[in-house]
């Protein structure tokens, strides 16, 4: 059997950047994790006729 490759983390940082951008440490970065999925999930429901391809989060620092 072959190994497995992940088609997104093979092609991070070379065609295809990080679905979302921030950084932060211990709890907090649990709650933007989990508010992060909670966005982009209603995002998608809300948005599902509009043709959105993809959904980007960016945070700015301290915020």
């Amino acid at each position: 059997m072959g190994q497995k490759v992940n088609p997104i983390g093979l092609r991070v940082g070379v065609i295809r950047t990080w679905d979302s951008r921030w950084y932060a440490k211990g709890p907090t970065y649990i709650e933007n994790l989990h508010e992060d999925f909670k966005l982009r999930k209603y995002l998608q429901e809300k948005l599902r006729h509009a043709g959105v391809a993809k959904i980007e989060i960016e945070r700015a620092a301290k915020k």
